[in-house]
């Protein structure tokens, strides 16, 4: 069925993209432009959305380096459902290079006090899959103090977590 008129789903996306067999990049390309004018929407629910298919496209191999800043913007969203696909999209897409280190540091440092578990777990795993020696050793005593946590996922993510920044910057394992 040709190139359909976007939906705000990632699966009327996924389903776009099964139903233009043969006519995939035209269609992504389509999608890909939608997104962009979601990305620049000033709701943050559908801004989320968009990250999130950004995400699912990423998977097939396409760039989205081009959201990264809405990419962190979605992670400081308040609620966990839209913050979600922001840290996954970053966890996903961001590497040592992608320039992101200032401002997702105090980003990362407010979720891993929240209240929540699920949140500050969320950040540790983010934080494992970014790290760079830069946001290690902003973090490293965030995520020490985290060992002593009262709960017991978090810790065990932190360890986890501290093993992927001791790989990335010895020498921060000096400075425990």
């Amino acid at each position: 069925p040709g190139a359909m008129v976007f939906e705000k789903s990632l699966t009327a996306m996924v389903k776009g993209i099964r139903a233009n067999r043969g006519k995939e990049s035209e269609y992504i390309t389509t999608c890909i432009q939608e997104i962009q004018k979601e990305v620049a929407s000033k709701n943050l629910a559908t801004k989320s959305m968009a990250v999130l298919k950004l995400t699912y496209l990423t998977m097939l191999g396409y760039d989205m380096s081009w959201a990264t800043f809405a990419v962190v913007e979605v992670m400081s969203h308040n609620k966990f459902a839209i913050k979600r696909p922001g840290y996954l999209a970053s966890s996903m897409s961001f590497g040592e290079n992608t320039d992101v280190g200032l401002l997702t540091i105090n980003l990362f440092k407010k979720d891993l006090g929240s209240r929540s578990q699920y949140e500050s777990g969320m950040a540790i795993s983010c934080l494992s899959n970014i790290c760079n020696a830069q946001i290690s050793r902003d973090m490293l005593n965030d995520l020490l103090a985290m060992l002593s946590s009262s709960r017991a996922y978090l810790r065990k993510k932190t360890v986890l977590c501290l093993f992927r920044v001791f790989l990335k910057d010895p020498p921060a394992l000096r400075t425990c």
